[in-house]
């Protein structure tokens, strides 16, 4: 089997697509497949292999305590393997049929005290135009909760920094959510003064976060940015867009915040008449000026 697999990454890269990162992950998951059937039942061929192998397999995982979603993840890589040897011809039957993939772990998200966003928001070296940039994102994110693809989607329209609210999401599904005055701020620092050194002399781009080619900051772009942050801060761990985002409601919540306002602020799907929830009188702005702590 080991011969296939150089053929088989060639097809997961140029017909598939995939990144390097997937990649090495689904050949991974194959070689430790090979090497346990090759160890365990002197298998030498892929046309060996029956489904009762791929289940010991599987057992052995759990065993050695591997979590449901390695497991899960082990199952996939093994199933676009063996259909890759099927439409080879090299194999007439596919061993994967109908095993199970275990339910993934349920864990809490990840999210960050309000000392550890304070460390993250200010890692940025706001010396630069990037740094500026970065620090108006950092902040916005966590100032709305909002998701990055609807980060990096905002254009300069969108923001009313003088105003403190912005406008996101598609159409049919556009919130207009409230800002506090630290984001509004290195907004505003950020639209004055930099955004225009990122840009090309004669562009005529709209998204508000450009790169360095004055082009719409991508959501890659934004995790690399994101990561580096959490390393100059210090946090442990890997910080992702959604630690931000949960880290928001979190602390909306435990200062007392209505539950259901903070779903809307999130952009969660409504249930039929429930588009108010049980905000009482308050306006968003009201709840948000309230409970988040960086709301002034």
């Amino acid at each position: 089997m080991k011969q296939t697999i150089h053929a088989y990454a060639i097809y997961l890269e140029e017909d598939k697509g995939m990144s390097s990162s997937t990649l090495e992950s689904y050949l991974r998951d194959v070689d430790k497949f090979i090497e346990f059937a090759e160890k365990e039942y002197d298998i030498r061929d892929a046309g060996q292999v029956r489904r009762t192998h791929v289940i010991l397999f599987v057992g052995k995982l759990k065993q050695s305590g591997r979590a449901n979603a390695t497991i899960a993840r082990s199952i996939v890589s093994l199933r676009s393997y063996f259909h890759f040897l099927m439409r080879r011809g090299d194999i007439l039957q596919d061993p994967t049929f109908d095993v199970e993939a275990p339910k993934a772990d349920k864990t809490p998200p990840q999210v960050l005290t309000i000392d550890e966003i304070e460390l993250l928001l200010n890692a940025p070296d706001t010396r630069s135009p990037q740094g500026i940039r970065d620090r108006a994102m950092l902040e916005l994110l966590y100032a709305t909760g909002i998701r990055v693809s609807e980060l990096i989607a905002l254009d300069v329209r969108d923001v009313q920094p003088s105003m403190r609210f912005i406008r996101c999401g598609g159409a049919g599904k556009e919130r207009i959510l409230p800002i506090g005055a630290p984001a509004a701020h290195w907004i505003d620092v950020y639209l004055d003064e930099k955004r225009s050194r990122l840009l090309k002399a004669s562009s005529d781009e709209q998204a508000l976060f450009v790169n360095v080619s004055g082009r719409r900051l991508t959501r890659q772009g934004f995790w690399k940015l994101l990561k580096k942050a959490a390393v100059d801060a210090g946090i442990p761990g890997e910080i992702t867009p959604h630690t931000l985002r949960h880290s928001f409601a979190a602390h909306l919540i435990a200062s007392g915040a209505d539950t259901r306002a903070v779903q809307d602020m999130l952009g969660h799907v409504e249930q039929p008449g429930q588009q108010y929830g049980n905000h009482g009188r308050k306006t968003m702005k009201e709840i948000y000026e309230t409970h988040h702590p960086r709301a002034k």
